[in-house]
Formats: structure tokens, sequence, C-alpha cells
């Protein structure tokens, strides 16, 4: 079975389309969380963008040149406001599924328009899919190595613990993850408030002494730089994208904000907080060139400010890093529901918000990976070349995506949405090469994590496929079945048996196995099938859909949107209100669990058909993932080759 089930939370709104948030929270508590959650991650990007970008601009002259320090800055500024502002800002969050954004809504939203052939849009799906996975390996590693590298400016003798220091930081907050994050998540809009009314202030000084550095705020410096340090230029670009790493997260957090909160916060708080911070920085540095080894660090005083500097930035870093953790879990959540992952373990860790999850095996390995990170590459500086490569190629496929659905959703012409989209991702692809040139760096890093999820996404889609259409083949159609034990009855024992099943055409394969060796058939028997739709939830009214196919048999099919989790007897209870008499009590459900075997000829090849194997094996039990009472089922056991 590849489907979920769920029925939302009390005060989940259904979504109105708009890109609204599916919460009864005031504006002003939606915006300052979202300053908190989505902005967590490009908002600690000044730590290490700027001089990351500077010091690959200042080349082999070691110390940085006012164009360079100026084109930088120019190159900074215009990427927040094209890339962050107009792309996702102004256009991407209107194009909502249902409310809900993120690269797997996009791509749901993009296949339900093109209809059938849609495979380009679902492999586009799965590539951005994997590469989040990238980024959410990275940003926890690159964010709080950054921060606690700032102790260095506070004494030197703090260097030898920075590594240490970053390992149990992040190892304690991988091990609060299955406590939820609603109480921790209370501080993170006021936390992250303060961090953007320090970094904007602590600038206000160097460029007041240095005015000159807002002739950054003109794109032509911009032009001139890239124009006249040509290779090099092309390099700091990549440098450069690192202050708009974390741009995503707006997008795929308009299901727990909206759009109009996101949109508030970052016109009025988030954007003018880091154009002010870059700019300090980049005056700090045409004063005292020196500067550049810290120069976020250095806009503050030495002694307990900058000290206290440090906490600040640890504590920002953190929860970035928890923006994207919860991101993986939104991700893998949505990915299983749309048939891209098996079955994993999902607990709630709330009972008011329906997106709080936690995912204990994602949980390991994301640890495991960040772990890697910390220990293989040791400083922020030798991860950002990691860092650009796995979130400009998401960017690539947002806008291809966002091309599609421009197109076919809001019914544009092909040219009209073609003009808006080219230039962005003319811009994205443009980033994604200067990335590109990291690859020996670092960069292998993310492409590699992206190719194996990309595999395993692969592998596990055409493996369900192909086990589907194996076994279609192999069942019997059940209007004939039911026709056949409609007019010679079995022995009847009392009570309702359902017998779930992907394909509502054929007869389940624990209902052949279950006449084969009980020969009795139910009083009342019901064929359940459960099915995920292409929008994030599903309105109650359209939850169940009851069909009589004969006196004593129903069909039954429980539909949920991507974004739920499943919950079957929550959901049967809708049909009994529709008119479908059963006691849970007296019911009992019958799944088939089925022991997969290589084929000689399967349509994979042999490699990928053990790889399929070993997924679904590591698959959540059913009844776990569909939370139906254990002591109400019976497993029938069947083997299937593939």
């Amino acid at each position: 079975m590849t489907s979920d089930v769920a029925v939302p939370a009390p005060e989940t709104a259904a979504a109105n389309g708009h890109g609204e948030a599916h919460t009864t929270a005031g504006f002003g508590a939606l915006t300052l969380g979202s300053i908190g959650v989505v902005y967590g991650d490009i908002g600690t990007s000044p730590l290490y963008a700027f001089r990351e970008a500077v010091t690959v601009a200042a080349g082999a002259e070691g110390a940085p040149t006012t164009a360079a320090v100026l084109g930088v800055v120019s190159l900074i500024l215009w990427a927040l406001i094209v890339v962050v502002t107009l792309k996702y800002v102004v256009i991407l969050l209107r194009a909502d599924n249902n409310g809900e954004g993120g690269t797997l809504a996009l791509m749901a939203l993009a296949q339900r328009a093109v209809g059938t052939g849609g495979a380009t849009i679902v492999m586009l799906g799965i590539i951005s899919g994997a590469l989040f996975y990238g980024d959410a390996v990275i940003t926890p590693a690159v964010s709080v190595l950054s921060a606690i590298e700032g102790m260095k400016d506070v004494t030197l003798t703090f260097e030898p613990y920075i590594v240490p220091l970053t390992v149990v930081i992040l190892l304690g907050l991988f091990a609060v993850q299955s406590r939820g994050t609603a109480r921790v998540a209370a501080f993170f809009g006021p936390v992250m408030c303060v961090w953007f009314a320090v970094i904007a202030i602590a600038a206000i000084g160097p460029i007041i002494q240095q005015p000159q550095i807002l002739f950054a705020l003109n794109p032509l410096y911009a032009v001139s730089f890239m124009l006249h340090h040509g290779i090099i230029g092309f390099v700091t670009l990549g440098a450069v994208f690192l202050a708009v790493t974390g741009a995503e997260a707006l997008y795929a957090d308009l299901g727990h904000f909206g759009k109009r909160p996101i949109q508030t916060a970052w016109l009025f708080i988030v954007l003018p907080s880091l154009a002010l911070n870059y700019l300090g920085q980049g005056a700090l540095v045409l004063d005292d060139p020196g500067t550049i080894v810290s120069p976020f660090f250095q806009l503050f005083p030495q002694g307990w400010l900058r000290g206290s500097m440090v906490v600040l930035a640890t504590l920002a870093t953190v929860i970035a890093s928890q923006a994207v953790i919860t991101g993986a879990y939104s991700l893998t959540r949505q990915a299983i529901q749309l048939g891209l992952l098996p079955r994993f373990e999902i607990r709630h860790t709330s009972e008011a918000h329906s997106g709080q999850i936690f995912i204990p095996r994602i949980n390991q390995l994301l640890l495991v990976a960040v772990m890697l990170m910390v220990l293989l590459f040791r400083s922020s500086s030798a991860l950002a070349s990691a860092y650009g490569i796995a979130v400009t190629g998401t960017m690539v496929v947002t806008a291809m995506m966002g091309f599609v659905v421009i197109w076919k959703v809001w019914r544009w012409s092909p040219l009209a949405a073609g003009a808006l989209i080219a230039p962005f991702l003319f811009l994205d692809l443009t980033f994604l090469t200067a990335n590109l040139l990291k690859v020996f760096e670092g960069g292998w890093v993310p492409l590699a994590l992206g190719s194996l999820m990309i595999l395993l996404m692969y592998t596990w889609r055409r493996g369900s496929r192909l086990l589907f259409e194996k076994s279609r083949k192999l069942e019997f159609p059940l209007a004939d079945l039911v026709a056949m034990l409609e007019k010679r009855p079995p022995q009847r024992v009392p009570g309702t048996a359902v017998f779930l099943t992907s394909d509502p055409l054929s007869a389940p394969t624990a209902l052949m196995h279950s006449l084969k060796h009980y020969k009795v058939l139910h009083e009342k028997n019901v064929i359940l099938t459960i099915e995920t739709a292409q929008t994030p939830r599903i309105d109650p009214a359209e939850r169940v859909r009851l069909e009589q196919i004969s006196p004593t048999f129903s069909k039954v099919t429980l539909k949920f949107g991507f974004m739920e989790s499943p919950n079957v007897p929550k959901a049967l209870a809708i049909a009994r209100k529709l008119g479908w008499q059963f006691d849970i009590m007296s019911t009992s459900f019958f799944l088939s669990r089925r022991a997969l075997k290589p084929a000689a000829h399967s349509g994979m090849p042999r490699w990928q058909d053990r790889l399929f194997i070993s997924l679904s094996r590591s698959a959540n039990d059913a009844t776990d993932y569909f939370q139906i009472p254990s002591g109400r089922v019976v497993e029938v056991g069947t083997q299937v080759t593939i």
C-alpha cells in the first residue's frame, strides 16, 4: 500500500488557495513566527557570506581593493533583491498548492496541471527534494561552526575547542528533536528579532565612517566587478550566493505562516537588517582591510559585547539548523505520500499542530551526516564550498517547475511565462555554474548526497510501479470474485472484515488467502483503498467514498492530502456518519505482508532489484503507519517476485 491517511488538527482550516496560513493565529504572531523559523538560515548568512566572497575576490592580491569590496557588497545586495525579493517573495509565493509551498508541493501542482505525461516533472521534483537533503546536512554544520568560530575573535585560547563544542551543540540539537519543537519555537521569533536588530545597529557606525560604501547600492558596481575580474569574478559569484541560501525556506514554509506574514517580515525587517549588515561589513573592510579575517564579529567591540554576540550567533544558528531539520521531516512525509520513499515511522509532537512531526530514522541519518561534515571539514570556510551547489540546484529546478505552473495553472501564454521566468532561470544557472567550479573543494558532498537520494527515490518509485503491474496481472478481478461468492457463499462468520488494498479493481491478496485457508467469509466485507491526493489537505467532506457492490461487499476509499498523516480508525468514523454500520471491536483488518524476491527479468537491473527489496524491508509496518489497532489486525504472508 503506497498511500496515506490523516485527519487535520482541529484548528487547521481548509486551505483557501491563496497561500494563507492553516492556523487561527493572529497576523502579528505569524509574522513573528516566520522571522524565527523561515529566516533563520538566510539571517545567519552574514556570519560567513561576505567574508568568503571578498576573500575570493581579493584573489592573489591578498588585501581586498575598494573595487572588490564595493563589487561584492553590490552583488550581495542585488542577489537579495532579485533572487529573494522578486523571484520568491513576489512571484513564487503566489504559486501555492492549496496554501502549501515547497518543491514537492510545486511538483504535485505542476503534475496535476500537466496530467498524464508528467514524468519529467516528477523527475524534477525528485532532484529538488534530493538536493534539499544535501542542504539539510550542510546548513547545521556550516552555521553552528561559523558562530562558534567567533570565539577566536574573543580570545585565541578557545581555538582548539571550536570543533568539539560544535559537535556537542549539534548532538544536543538532534537529541531534543523527539520532544517536538513547539516549546522551543516560542523563543525562535523573539531571538531572531533581537538578532536582526543587533546586526543592523552594529553596522551603522562603520557606514557613517565610510559612507562611500553606499555606492554599492548602485547595481553598476556589481556589473563592473563581473566585467573587470574575469574568472575571479565568476568564482566570487559562487561565494556571493551564500548570502541567499535559505531563500527556499521562504517558499517551503508557506503553509505554516501564510503569504502575507512572510512577505511583511522580509520587506520590513529581514531585508533592511541584512542590507545594513553587509554594507557595515563592507565599510569595516574599506576602513581596515585586515578585518577581512572575521568582518562580522569585528563589527562589535572587543570584550563582553563580542562575547555576547558569539552566544547570540550560536542561538541564531541553532534556530537556522532547526528550520532545515524540521523541513527535512516535512519533505520526507510529503515524499512518502507521493510514493517517492517507503513508509517511515512518523511521530506527532503536537496535538494542536498537524505539521509538527518527528521522524526517528531521518533524525538519525541527518545526525550522522552532519557530524561527518563537521569532522571532515572542520571549518566554516571549508564547508562554504560545499554549500552553494545544493541550494542553487534546488533553485534551478524550482524555476523550471514555476514556469509550468505559470503557464498551465495561471493560464499565461508560454511566451509570457517564459519571459517572466527566463531572467531568474538564467541567474540561477549562472550561480549554479559558478558553484560547480567548487566541486573538488567540497562541492562533491551535496552532489553525492543528492545523487544517492535521487537513486533511492527513483528506485522506490520504479520498483513500486513494476510490483503493482506484476501483482495486477496475477490477481483475480474483484467484481468476478464477488459475483461467485454471492452465488455460492462459503460458511459465514459474524462481524466485519476490512481488506486493505492499493488496487480496488482486483481481489486483495489477503481475501484470496483467507478464503483459501479458512474457507469462511465474514457477514460484512469491506475493500478499503487509501488514496493520496495531489493537494496538501482534503476537506473532511471529501475524505470518504462509499460504494455498495453486493449485499455483503462494499468498497470504501479514504482520500488524504500529501501533507496529512494516516489514521484509518478516525477516518472510518466519518464513514459511520455516512451510514456505514460497523463496530471497531467486531471488525478485523486483513493486510497482506509481501516477501519480495528478485525475478530473472524484472524491468530493472539486478542491483536495483536488491536495493528496492531492502528499501521495502526497511518500510514501517502498515499497521503502525495507518494507526490501526494492532489487536484487530490479521496479516497474511505472500511471496512475490519482482
